[in-house]
């Protein structure tokens, strides 16, 4: 769930922590200062009274700056932040109930404690599995690490990492070849692990500004970019779906053999093995450079195999980068920047639609889903709620074999040549609401964007596709849009876009404008259009309750000539406001939009979202 998101569910109390800790780190001057300023001038009160959106954007702007605060946590060595930040890291761990997240962390050191155990006694096994280069390797990043821990013992004085030795500690870590696993259970090897009091786990979390917790819900919420942070403090470069993505395209012996290097259970299902190496923590670029290719393949061997398990297996074509470290570089961005899209890639009701059907060819596959992201909820193959904790059709057809996607595709009459997952969700796309969901894209006239999201359409059918998806936004919202009157009333001179038929000879007249630049700024051309329809209007003995005129945005001197106009009872209405506003009208208990609310110069869309919310 977005930050934003969660910002506006929550109260000011349960904000106060990461809000102190934001206000904390901008009096530190950051280096985004400037644009923090030009966000905070609007508010007199200071950060506590900046809406929800402004904080999300001021989070992003001093991110660098927050993860640098969590990274000095770390030198607190009692802290356990490693173990709580892996927990809440975890894909679909990112909104728990308090009891849940209890049991999590009690199976999390419980876990723990037997692996140290058998580590131990691997240790001391000549006849274990462990080689004994890895031994050397263990022991090596042990003693060093209980050099740092001891020293401070030694000089009486309380036992802490400091970051030039943490830094050490993790280039010598990745030189070993460790993965966050390996580490772990070295670290707690020297300090036992103590088990703690979940609420002062949950305080701890708050009051670092990692999490939220909502007392009403009994509820812990992380935000989508506090996870991408807290992946980044822990070195992990990519997140689960992803590098579980990679490793399926692999072949075994491949996977057999970074399990062997991890102590991991070979005799494990080919999916165990994965699920292995994902817990591990093994680090994805170092997985990508040397891990999976045999041990005398050459570099430009390596980069082919590295091309082809990238267009062939992840339809990633082009992969940017010369070397080898670059073209791993590309993935990680790619696969970054398609975690960070709030595009589902098919509409909202596709993927309902392909979630009730897989749940009929797979029965299994709600309790598949449930385990693998360890959701507390019964039923979780719904579209709203899977969304909510950033997974999206795509994450979820990669976890269903290619036995099963083949058998879903036959019987639901699915293209079976190509790529199956593609073919899906192609099959599911639902061009409609795929159409609203890009609607702001569409009054933009943004070709580009479209095309990235799967729109095919041509620049001179823009314009009309806008005027229909607004007329299919104005019936969502329980209007009469009424093109028969519309067609009487139009003439060769004077042509309204929209007629929003009230009854009892009283309208509402919609005008659509959709354009490239930003900032629409033609006050006197669409005032001359809009005026001659009002003419029309009143001629007809009509009554105009509203004229409304949908923009993806207007600049300051449009809407200043717009205050000025006494002629017209006009309103200005931005795209993504009305989208927004259609949006919670979904959701709200009314039959029909309660037109009043339209009665700003430009319309106020938190006010009309809080009425809707009543």
């Amino acid at each position: 769930m977005r930050l934003e998101k969660i910002l506006d569910k929550l109260g000011s109390i349960e904000k106060n922590s990461f809000i102190k800790i934001i206000d904390s780190i901008i009096s530190k001057n950051p280096k985004n200062k400037k644009e923090i300023n030009e966000i905070l001038i609007t508010s007199d009160k200071g950060l506590k009274s900046v809406d929800s959106q402004n904080i999300a954007n001021i989070f992003t702007l001093i991110s660098s700056e927050f993860k640098e605060h969590i990274k000095s946590e770390f030198q607190e060595i009692t802290s356990q932040l490693d173990i709580l930040i892996d927990i809440i890291i975890k894909d679909g761990n990112c909104i728990m109930k308090q009891d849940w997240f209890s049991r999590l962390y009690e199976a999390e050191i419980k876990n723990l404690n037997s692996k140290i155990k058998s580590l131990n006694a691997d240790f001391e096994n000549e006849k274990s599995d462990l080689s004994e280069i890895r031994k050397r390797d263990y022991q090596i990043y042990k003693s060093c690490l209980y050099t740092a821990y001891k020293n401070d013992v030694e000089s009486n004085r309380d036992p802490r990492i400091t970051s030039d030795e943490l830094s050490i500690l993790l280039t010598l870590s990745k030189q070993l070849g460790l993965s966050q696993e390996e580490i772990k259970l070295i670290n707690y090897s020297i300090l036992p692990i103590k088990k703690k009091d979940i609420q002062d786990v949950i305080k701890e979390l708050k009051n670092i500004g990692v999490i939220f917790y909502s007392n009403k819900e009994n509820t812990i919420y992380v935000a989508d970019e506090m996870v991408r942070i807290l992946r980044e403090v822990r070195e992990k470069e990519v997140a689960e779906k992803f590098y579980r993505r990679t490793l399926k395209l692999l072949r075994e012996p491949i996977i057999n053999q970074i399990a062997r290097e991890h102590n991991i259970d070979r005799n494990h299902t080919f999916s165990q093995k994965i699920e292995g190496i994902i817990k591990e923590g093994v680090p994805f670029t170092n997985l990508l450079l040397s891990k999976i290719y045999k041990s005398d393949s050459t570099l430009t061997q390596r980069k082919k195999i590295l091309n082809e398990l990238c267009e062939k297996g992840l339809n990633i074509k082009n992969l940017k980068g010369a070397t080898l470290d670059e073209k791993i570089e590309s993935l990680i961005k790619y696969f970054d920047n398609v975690e960070r899209d709030e595009k589902v890639g098919i509409s909202l009701d596709g993927f309902d639609k392909l979630l009730s059907e897989l749940n009929v060819t797979l029965p299994k596959l709600n309790m598949q889903i449930r385990e693998q992201f360890q959701f507390q909820e019964e039923h979780v193959l719904k579209a709203d709620f899977l969304l909510d904790y950033n997974i999206k059709p795509r994450d979820i057809l990669d976890l269903i074999s290619k036995e099963d996607l083949k058998m879903f595709i036959r019987e639901n009459g699915i293209k079976q040549r190509g790529d199956d997952i593609l073919n899906i969700l192609e099959f599911y796309k639902d061009v409609e609401n795929l159409y609203l969901e890009n609607y702001e894209n569409v009054a933009y006239r943004d070709l580009n964007q479209l095309k990235e999201n799967g729109i095919a359409i041509k620049e001179s059918e823009l314009g009309l596709k806008f005027e229909e998806l607004t007329k299919v936004i104005f019936k969502g919202l329980g209007f009469n849009v009424d093109d028969k009157f519309r067609n009487q009333l139009n003439t060769k001179k004077d042509m309204m876009d929209i007629l929003l038929n009230l009854g009892n000879d009283e309208i509402i007249i919609v005008e659509c404008k959709s354009v490239k630049e930003r900032g629409y700024n033609k006050f006197s051309t669409v005032s001359r259009q809009l005026k001659s329809y009002q003419n029309l209007a009143i001629k007809n003995n009509l009554r105009i309750a509203k004229i409304l005129l949908v923009s993806p945005e207007f600049s300051d001197d449009f809407i200043a000539d717009c205050e000025l106009d006494t002629e017209m009872n006009l309103s200005l209405v931005p795209a993504a406001s009305l989208r927004n506003i259609f949006e919670a009208f979904k959701d709200s208990t009314y039959q029909e939009f309660p037109y009043v609310l339209f009665r700003d110069i430009v319309i106020n869309e938190e006010r009309i979202l809080k009425a809707l919310r009543k």
